[in-house]
Order: C-alpha cells, then sequence, then structure tokens
C-alpha cells in the first residue's frame, strides 16, 4: 500500500513538472509575442525623420524606442495609471487627478496616522470616497501597488463585506486580491456558511498564498471531489512542506485516520477543521477571544447556557456583555441576567453612592434593578441615561439601544420631562427615523424648508426667495437670535450662490483656514484635503464635534467645493428628525 501510494506521488510529481514547463514555455512565447506587436506598432508610428519617437507605458514605465534597442527611462511616469475604484469622481465632486498634484510621501504618512484610529461613521463615508474613487495615482512617490494594499487595509477593516464583494467584481486584476478574497471567504465560514465560503475561494483561478491552498483542499473535500483534494494536497506538499496541524486534519476529513483531538484557534479555518473533526468539541471562549470565535460559535450553536454564568467571574461577564453588543446573545437575556445579582435593599435605595465601589458591569445591574423598582418618569429617565452612557464608555453601546428604545416606547412623549426631551428623540427607534424622515420647523431656520435644497429637491432661485422671507420674518422678531446651526447654514448657501443680508453672527463665526490648507485648496489637492477632514473629524461622531470643529470642516467643504458631502454633513447635524 505504502509502495503504490509513492509511486502514486513520483508519477504525480513528474506530471506536474511536465505541466509547470510546458505553461513556463507557453508564457514565454506570449511575452516575446506581445514584445514584437509592440515594437512592430511602436516602428510604424516614428515620423519620415525618424528623431521623434511615441513611448509607450507599460506598468507604469516610461520607454523610449530607438531602431536598434529599448531604453528604460528611469523617471516614472503615473500620469495615466487608474486606481482600483467603485465611485464615479463626478458622484461626490472630484475628478480624476484628484491625488496628481500630491507628493506621494505626504500622502502615505497621514494615511498610516488615520489607519491606527477607529474612526467614526462620517469620517469612514470620507475614507471610502478618498480610497474607492477612480482617480490617477499620485505623480510621485506613491506606486499602484502600495496604494492598493492601503485601500485594501480600509476595506478589510471597514468589514463592509458586500461593499468587499463588489469591490473585487469591479476590480478582478488587483495584485493582491487574494488579501480580500481570505478577508471574504473567512467571514462567512465565522457565519458556518460553508458553501459561500467556497464560492469565494472558488472565484480564484489561481492561488499562492498557502492558506487559501488549505482552503481550496477542504472545500474540494466538502464538495465531495476527493480525488481533486488529494491530488492538490500532493501537488502542494511536494514542492512545499505543509502545516503539521492542517495535515493532520486532512488525513481525518479524507477518512485515512480516526478523529483526533487537536486543537487551534489561530484562525476561522483551523478553528472549523478543529470542530469538524472532534466528536466532543468543547471551547470556552474569553473576553479576549478573536471575534471570528464568538461569531462561529454561535452561528454553529456551540455558545454554552446562559445559566452556567459565573456572576462573580468579570471575565464571563465581560464576554456576554461584549458578545451581546456584537449581536450574538439577545439584549433581553443580558437584562436578565443583570436581575440575577443580588444587591442589598440599602444598596438599591442609595444606588448613587453604590456605585462608587462597584466594578462598571455590577453598577450596570444595580441600574437597571433600581429602574424597575421606579415609579417616577423623571428618575426612570436619569436611570436609562446614566445606563445608557455606562455602556458607551465600556464601548458596548450597541448592547442596550434596542432595549433602551422599547423602555423608551412605552413612556408618554407627551411627559417627558425638556431636560429629557434629546435623549429620548435620539434613543427612540421608530421606523420614520429609521428613514431619517425630516420635520421642518420654519420658525427656526436650520430646520426651515431651505432644507430643501440641500435634499435636491429645490431650485437655487426658489431657494433664495425662500431664503429672504424667512430672514425678513426673523429679523421682525427681536425674541428670535441666529444660532450657531443657522450660521453653518448660512455660510453653505451663500458658498453656492445665494445673496444673504449682513447679519452680525456671520462675522462671529468666520473661520480662517491654516496656510497649509489653503494651499492645498488653491492646488485642488481634492484627495489629500479628504484625508485632512477625516483627520480632523477622526473618531467623533459629528453630533460630538465642537462648533469650532464643525464650522472649520465646512468651511474647507465650502470653498473646496465638495458639495454633495458637506450636504450630507449639513443634514446630518441640521435638521429635527422624527
Amino acid at each position: 500500500m505504502k509502495i503504490s501510494k509513492q509511486l502514486s506521488k513520483i508519477l504525480i510529481s513528474a506530471s506536474f513538472f511536465l505541466f509547470v514547463l510546458s505553461a513556463q514555455a507557453q508564457e514565454v512565447k506570449e511575452i516575446w509575442s506581445e514584445i514584437e506587436k509592440k515594437e512592430i506598432k511602436n516602428t510604424e508610428s516614428k515620423n519620415n525623420v525618424g528623431t521623434s519617437i511615441n513611448t509607450e507605458q507599460l506598468e507604469g514605465v516610461k520607454v523610449k524606442l530607438s531602431d536598434e534597442n529599448i531604453v528604460v527611462d528611469k523617471n516614472l511616469d503615473n500620469s495615466n495609471i487608474l486606481l482600483a475604484g467603485l465611485f464615479d469622481p463626478d458622484d461626490n465632486d472630484l475628478n480624476l487627478d484628484m491625488w496628481s498634484k500630491t507628493d506621494g510621501t505626504e500622502i502615505k504618512k497621514l494615511l498610516e496616522k488615520i489607519q491606527s484610529k477607529n474612526l467614526s461613521s462620517f469620517s469612514e463615508r470620507l475614507m471610502d470616497v478618498a480610497l474607492l474613487t477612480n482617480s490617477y495615482i499620485p505623480n510621485q512617490n506613491f506606486s499602484l501597488h502600495e496604494f492598493e494594499n492601503f485601500t485594501l487595509d480600509h476595506l478589510i477593516k471597514k468589514k463592509d463585506f458586500d461593499l468587499v464583494e463588489e469591490f473585487i467584481q469591479k476590480n478582478s486584476s488587483i495584485k493582491d486580491k487574494e488579501r480580500l478574497i481570505k478577508h471574504v471567504a473567512d467571514y462567512y465560514l465565522s457565519l458556518n456558511e460553508i458553501e459561500n465560503s467556497c464560492s469565494a475561494i472558488d472565484s480564484l483561478s489561481l492561488i499562492n498564498d498557502e492558506y487559501l491552498i488549505y482552503f481550496k483542499i477542504y472545500c474540494l473535500i466538502t464538495q465531495n471531489k476527493k480525488d481533486e483534494a488529494q491530488l492538490l494536497f500532493d501537488l502542494n506538499s511536494e514542492l512545499d512542506s505543509f502545516n503539521e496541524f492542517f495535515v493532520k486534519k486532512f488525513e481525518v476529513l479524507m477518512g485515512y485516520e480516526d478523529n483526533n483531538f487537536i486543537l487551534s484557534d489561530d484562525n476561522v479555518l483551523y478553528f472549523h477543521l478543529s470542530h469538524k473533526t472532534d466528536k466532543n468539541f468543547l471551547y470556552y471562549p474569553s473576553v479576549e477571544s478573536e471575534e471570528f470565535i464568538w461569531k462561529y460559535l454561535s452561528n454553529s450553536k456551540l455558545l454554552k447556557n446562559l445559566n452556567d454564568f459565573n456572576l462573580s467571574d468579570i471575565d464571563q461577564v465581560k464576554f456576554l456583555e461584549k458578545a451581546t453588543s456584537e449581536g450574538i446573545f439577545d439584549e433581553r437575556e443580558l437584562l436578565n441576567l443583570y436581575k440575577k445579582f443580588q444587591f442589598e435593599i440599602d444598596d438599591l435605595i442609595n444606588y448613587e453612592d453604590t456605585l462608587k465601589n462597584l466594578t462598571d458591569y455590577e453598577g450596570r445591574a444595580l441600574m437597571y434593578q433600581r429602574f424597575l423598582l421606579t415609579d417616577n418618569l423623571e428618575n426612570k429617565l436619569s436611570l436609562l441615561l446614566k445606563l445608557n452612557n455606562s455602556f458607551e464608555k465600556s464601548n458596548f453601546k450597541k448592547s442596550f439601544d434596542d432595549e433602551l428604545s422599547k423602555l423608551l416606547k412605552k413612556m408618554d412623549k407627551k411627559e417627558i420631562p425638556s431636560k429629557f426631551s434629546e435623549f429620548y428623540q435620539t434613543n427612540l427607534i421608530t421606523e420614520e427615523n429609521k428613514k431619517n424622515k425630516i420635520k421642518f420647523n420654519n420658525e427656526v431656520f436650520h430646520q426651515s424648508k431651505v432644507l430643501n435644497y440641500f435634499l435636491n429637491k429645490q431650485s437655487l432661485p426658489k431657494t433664495q426667495k425662500l431664503t429672504d422671507n424667512l430672514l425678513s420674518k426673523m429679523k421682525k422678531d427681536k425674541n428670535y437670535s441666529f444660532d450657531f446651526k443657522d450660521i453653518l447654514l448660512l455660510q453653505s448657501l451663500r458658498s453656492d450662490g445665494i445673496q444673504i443680508d449682513q447679519i452680525d453672527e456671520l462675522s462671529q463665526y468666520k473661520s480662517e483656514l491654516n496656510s497649509e490648507i489653503d494651499k492645498m485648496i488653491e492646488n485642488k489637492e481634492s484627495g489629500m484635503i479628504l484625508l485632512k477632514l477625516v483627520e480632523i473629524i477622526g473618531e467623533k461622531e459629528l453630533n460630538e464635534l465642537n462648533s469650532e470643529s464643525l464650522n472649520f470642516v465646512i468651511e474647507i467643504m465650502n470653498r473646496t467645493k465638495l458639495i454633495s458631502l458637506r450636504n450630507e454633513l449639513l443634514l446630518e447635524i441640521l435638521p429635527l428628525k422624527v
């Protein structure tokens, strides 16, 4: 049996090397054929004198052709190399030259700085536009491969798998496609959707990455193609040594060995193979466990029962809170767990003093129990506000958003005290505010129907007339004072060509841009300006930015004529939404 297997391997190896030699010969033939075509094309394009010669660009390298040979110009010319992308430049008031006038060294420095941050939703939106817009590569100090790496890093960190798959479909020739395929395959496997994982792997015509080769072999086994799986295994094991863990799992999956109990959580594939080759698989995650482990355990129904949780074990409770934030556990179950904590009556009555001596998760349990015992509406809202703030401070905001909304819905909107009205509106999830519906109020300028202009529902002349009428009315009202949001709206309208009469408050909020930004605007470096905006906004959501930062951002967008993105920002922070 062993001799037969060895002989089979020798025959397969010989066939493989013949195949490689044949493929290499064909590849060389095709290369020379392509060179000959290019030489003929360029020779024919020479003028009668023969001193002026057209140039061809190949992989970003400019070449000059003479009668006798090809001379490579050491000065790279990136002027017409397009970056991989998804968006048309016109969609966001950009152009193909958005990076052309910026030194690549400066772009790389800023991108590296931004990469270390957990960007807010609007910062991420700006990064999408910056890195996924079809445009030319920077003219100097930035290669196509380097730029694509930053784009791929952004897509992987973002974890928007629909966006990743769309990017792969529209940019099939990107050099590092395997990185994205691995990202997508791991994601589907963590959801226990093996067919979708393998579909992503199958989209690759050629695989070089060792991890993806293992993945491909496993997919062939699940697709009942064991002969092909064995062939691929043998071919690659002859060329390179395989990971010992994968080899042992392969032998079990192929039926050569019985189940084994070796476990690895190095990556989602190894973790999945550990599960599939062990009938008694058992794994206890901790708060430090990787996200893919939680997802895999949850989607494979391998998480242990909540009744087994030890309330005195910080790691176990923290794990449950974090898993709830990731959507693995139900929020209702988390609140039911909080009810199991044992507190003295005095602790519940004097909860504000008791909180000072409790851990954050114990404090959340105490506040929730105190909420259940309270009848007074104002006290209930105060406790919900503190409980919500505690979740946010621990980065578990999504552990409580749905249940918070349900608790608020049980309250009569008419009885909500004014100091809690914003908290109530912000955290009340309804079908209407999911659709981002705007409620107009012509008594407040920044909430008025002027906003229809920014929704592209109103012409400039009509907006001019409405603006004049509203401003005239508000100037006559001695009790009306223009606030900061009014000024942001007025500045943007003026930037777009609306005539605004003198308003004292406008001069109070005038923003002076620094010389660096001024130079970028003058030089039309719109790509770099987008990155600067990301740097300014950073990790803060728009409603967390102070007036100075918001004013600075809007001023940059107005002067750079980033109208579409500016409108998105204004419609996020100005209107009253219901």
